[in-house]
Order: C-alpha cells, then sequence, then structure tokens
C-alpha cells in the first residue's frame, strides 16, 4: 500500500482520530495527565457491554469447538498479539487445560513479545504460514485481533481461516473495518480517539483484553472449569497455587487447612476429586468415576450423587 492511500486508510479510523478531550495533555501537571488518562480508561467498559451479544456467540463457538477438539486460534501483531499471546498462556494454569488448546500467534514470532517487529504486520502471507505450521484446520477457531480492523497480518488469518471452513472472529475498535467484514462474527468496541492518537495499547488495547478475557473464562465456565466461582481446575504447579488449590477446597466444602491438604494429597492435587470427595463421602476412585460421567461438572457429580 502506497503512503497515500495508506494516509486515507488511517484518516478513515475511529481510533486514529484526535481525542478533544486531551488536546492540552501536554501542558497538565503528573496528577492531571494521569486523571485524564482515567477519564478515558472509564469509557472501556461501558463500549465492551454493547458487543456482549457477538461475545456470547463467539462463546458458544469456542465452547462447541473445544468440546469436538479444536482449538482457539489468536493471532495479532503488535499490543494486539501480545495480548492473544498473553491470554493464550494464562489458561493452562488457571484452568488445568493443554497448552495446545489456546494458542497466540504474533506477528515476527516469539522475538515479537519482547522487542518490536513492526514491518512484521504488513505481511498477508506470513498469518497462513504461521498456522500451516500448527497444523490449523476446520476444526479449530480463529480470531484476528487489530485495533484499526486492518492489519495485513490478521486480515491474511482470516482468510485463510474462512478458506478451511473454520469459524472466524475478528476483534477491532473500529465498525465497518475490513477484519469485521472478513469474519463471521465481528466485536468492535468503539472506545473512541486515543488520549494519544494513535497509541492503540491505550483504550483499543484495554477493550481487547477484557474481551479476551471475557472470551475464555466464559467458555472455561461452560466447559465445567468452575464451581459456584471458584476456578478448581486451577494447576498447583508452584507454591502459590498450590496454596490456592489448599484454598478452593477449603472455601468449597467448608473443611480446615489439614483436612483440605490430605484431600489433595488422597486426590493428586485435583481440587474436584477433593471437593467432591469431602462433600459426598466417595473414595478416590468413586468420585473419579462420578466426575467423569458428569463430564468434568461438579456441580452435576454432586448432584448425581444426591441423586443414587
Amino acid at each position: 500500500m502506497t503512503n497515500d492511500a495508506l494516509l486515507s486508510a488511517l484518516s478513515q479510523l475511529i481510533s486514529e482520530e484526535r481525542n478533544p478531550e486531551t488536546m492540552d495533555i501536554d501542558l497538565l501537571s503528573t496528577s492531571a495527565i494521569l486523571k485524564r488518562l482515567n477519564q478515558q480508561d472509564k469509557l472501556v467498559p461501558f463500549a465492551v457491554e454493547k458487543e456482549i451479544p457477538q461475545i456470547a456467540a463467539a462463546v458458544d463457538l469456542i465452547t462447541e469447538a473445544f468440546r469436538q477438539g479444536g482449538r482457539l486460534i489468536y493471532t495479532g501483531a503488535g499490543t494486539s498479539g501480545r495480548l492473544g499471546v498473553l491470554d493464550a498462556a494464562e489458561c493452562p494454569p488457571t484452568f488445568g487445560v493443554s497448552d495446545n488448546m489456546v494458542i497466540g500467534l504474533i506477528a515476527g514470532g516469539k522475538e515479537a513479545m519482547f522487542k518490536a517487529q513492526e514491518g512484521a504486520e504488513d505481511s498477508f502471507a506470513a498469518a497462513a504460514n504461521d498456522l500451516k505450521k500448527i497444523n490449523f484446520n476446520q476444526k479449530d477457531i480463529l480470531i484476528g485481533i487489530a485495533a484499526s480492523g486492518r492489519t495485513p497480518y490478521v486480515l491474511g488469518a482470516l482468510d485463510y481461516g474462512n478458506h478451511t471452513g473454520a469459524h472466524t472472529i475478528a476483534i477491532s475498535c473500529n465498525p465497518d473495518s475490513p477484519a469485521a467484514a472478513t469474519a463471521e462474527i465481528a466485536i468492535s468496541p468503539v472506545v473512541g480517539p486515543e488520549a494519544l492518537s494513535g497509541s492503540t495499547r491505550l483504550k483499543s488495547g484495554t477493550a481487547q483484553k477484557l474481551v479476551l478475557n471475557m472470551l475464555t473464562t466464559a467458555s472455561m465456565i461452560r466447559l465445567g472449569k468452575s464451581y459456584q466461582n471458584l476456578m478448581v481446575d486451577v494447576q498447583a504447579t508452584n507454591k502459590k497455587l498450590e496454596a490456592r488449590a489448599i484454598r478452593i477446597v477449603m472455601q468449597a466444602t467448608d473443611c480446615d487447612k489439614s483436612t483440605a491438604e490430605k484431600l489433595l494429597a488422597i486426590s493428586q492435587n485435583n481440587a474436584k476429586i477433593a471437593i467432591l470427595m469431602q462433600l459426598t463421602s466417595m473414595n478416590y476412585q468413586e468420585a473419579v468415576e462420578t466426575l467423569s460421567q458428569s463430564q468434568g461438572f461438579l456441580r452435576k457429580a454432586i448432584q448425581r450423587s444426591s441423586d443414587e
């Protein structure tokens, strides 16, 4: 794309407009700058709220794909790509899932997580190559993340996803963007111009993070990864998470610390099994079988026990 064409495209993006509320931000005191940024940030949740119908539709597709053995693949460049990688990396310890279940791809590869590889986003073909490397297929879900909704790397990913027959979702902060037009579902929270014009790591990045949190958290809840509001599939892979697992068992069953520790030892650090054993007086094997029969849903397993 020529500079003239690019300038024309940018001039039509809401996220690239100048914000009339921050025209004097360079004249303000530190405290006043922070207040102005905070005022702008307060707009973000309301913009995301308007997109809940589209987010819900995406969650239903993602949940069904997971049930069928599919994966969730994020693609993005710069801040958008990093947010996708971050959300993917946090799913295994939080929900006890394989690190192959949610994958984040960023333009420029792993190096781009720590050092900007700005030119990488301009390659339409690179995304298809990256998706081929992970054997992307029609069982998977492809989410393209781009504040502008016009990043070539993301458009290439969405195009490849469509051609494989997979479900595609676009997350951008500009309605009627090329990404929104390409994807099956468009999630487009309109947060308005940034406090610093064009710095989409600000409100746009915050909106994207909120949407990604909602997509994976709601999908995992729908898969039975929670009991009440406790993340009972947490993997106790460090001291903090070991303590959290103990606390979760204590909170779910009202037992003391010693009992929770004993239950987790018996259940091989499986909080769900530990809770089920404590609440139903099942032994380990009975709890394992009942939870399996309940497709991993702890509430269903507890109800199954009371029905028998």
